[in-house]
């Protein structure tokens, strides 16, 4: 645009000079700029893609073959087009990578009418996400580079890798194990089907556990008391707050925070029991669906920059799988950790505050977390006052196997004070043998 300005001026400037050879160059000028604005949109316009990719769900090590056919659709010759095909740049220039692209992503050509131009290339996941393959950039314009248009075609492919599910070694039920099933004392988990003992009335006891006969036999008001429901299953809080997962192995502890969380809930699902799943994180799919794009560019940075993308990380609701039972819910829990991202908005304490009233009461609460500040020790304590069997996983690549419990650490500390069990984490190994070790208490 700033070239049609520029003309119109010194064509105004050459009328009011009288400076023929000026006028004509700025009048031979202007009709080239013109038309190379109307044939750069029509070749932009006349220009229609397909993309053909062959998976949608898949798991680490896996990868997707990608073609992209561009055909000139319309009946003029494009003479050049460059045609781009997009990934996200965080997940190829993060350190380790997460996707591996192999082939032709990017390419010139020149379309006749009709004429197809076919990009192929393979695109492997080295780690677990929900990844965006595409849209398709093109970029054209006249032969004499005056002016260039930009469109994005063809919507993305979305494609989700499943975290990494580790086999537990000695996996046991006991009362003392992180998960499985655990016998209360609270009134709420009294099972009224199984009597236990016979025992003196005490004041408050409810009428409807007088045992009269007893009463009778003794001449004293005799009470039933019952065996104590079993806590089946887990509902699992992972803590995913940017700020919990701090350091050079930040990326490697939140990812095996996602391990750990994935092979806990396998082992539960296999048993038949219930399972849950809550998470301050970001699920990916809601942000593409709110983020969107667009198809018009004016600019190739503004194109490119869209496509890439990456909003805030604030989130201020939690992820909520509910508890129960079933092989959906194990899925749904898996896809959940999939697609699962760092926020900076709600962290744990709020997120259990908000879904309190979501957390099943016959199940164990299973926290893994990367950090333990004063405030998660506070709110997983509070669970425990309330009612729940509460364990945490605390999860670092940077943390000693065995402390030193002569002089518990600051984090252990906090845990012991709100009387949780708690376990360590720092590598694959021990995820496997998470469940064959003695609990800390």
């Amino acid at each position: 645009m700033k070239w049609i300005f520029a003309t119109l001026g010194l064509l105004v400037l050459g009328l009011i000079l009288k400076l023929s050879l000026l006028i004509y160059a700025m009048y031979v000028l202007l009709g080239v700029l013109l038309l190379s604005r109307f044939f750069t949109r029509v070749w932009t316009e006349q220009m229609d893609a397909r993309r053909f990719c062959d998976g949608e769900v898949l798991e680490i090590g896996a990868g997707v073959e990608c073609k992209v056919a561009v055909q000139n659709a319309g009946r003029l010759s494009i003479p050049w087009v460059i045609l781009e095909e997009s990934l996200p740049r965080d997940a190829l220039a993060q350190m380790p990578a997460r996707i591996k692209a192999e082939g032709a992503r990017l390419a010139l050509a020149r379309l006749a009418p009709g004429e197809t131009k076919v990009l192929s290339y393979r695109v492997k996941f080295l780690m677990r996400g929900y990844y965006q393959i595409g849209p398709l950039l093109v970029e054209t314009g006249d032969v004499f580079g005056l002016h260039r248009r930009f469109r994005i075609l063809t919507e993305p492919h979305y494609v989700l890798v499943l975290p990494k599910v580790l086999p537990l070694k000695g996996y046991s039920l006991a009362s003392r194990r992180p998960i499985g099933e655990i016998r209360l004392t609270h009134r709420l988990f009294e099972d009224p089907t199984r009597m236990s003992s016979i025992r003196p009335y005490q004041q408050g006891d409810p009428l409807n556990r007088i045992h009269w006969r007893a009463t009778a036999r003794t001449g004293q008001l005799q009470t039933r008391t019952y065996e104590s429901s079993c806590v089946s299953g887990a509902t699992f809080l992972l803590d995913f707050h940017a700020g919990s997962f701090p350091g050079a192995s930040a990326v490697g502890s939140a990812e095996l925070a996602v391990v750990t969380v994935a092979s806990l809930a396998n082992a539960v699902f296999l048993t038949g029991r219930q399972i849950g799943f809550i998470t301050n994180g970001r699920d990916a799919a809601d942000r593409i669906r709110e983020e969107g794009w667009r198809a018009d560019f004016l600019t190739r940075d503004d194109a490119q920059r869209r496509v890439s993308l990456t909003p805030a990380n604030t989130r201020l609701r939690p992820v909520l799988v509910e508890t129960g039972k079933g092989e959906d819910r194990f899925t749904r829990i898996l896809a959940a950790l999939g697609r699962l991202e760092h926020t900076d908005g709600l962290d744990f304490s709020a997120m259990v505050m908000d879904a309190v009233s979501k957390i099943s009461r016959d199940a164990t609460v299973v926290a893994v977390l990367g950090i333990v500040m004063p405030g998660i020790a506070a709110a997983l304590g509070d669970l425990v006052r309330r009612g729940w069997l509460v364990t945490a996983v605390v999860v670092s690549f940077n943390m000693e196997p065995v402390p030193d419990w002569a002089k518990p650490p600051d984090w252990a500390e906090m845990l012991l004070a709100q009387g949780i069990d708690f376990r360590v984490v720092n590598s694959e190994e021990a995820i496997i043998n998470l469940c064959a070790e003695a609990i800390v208490r």
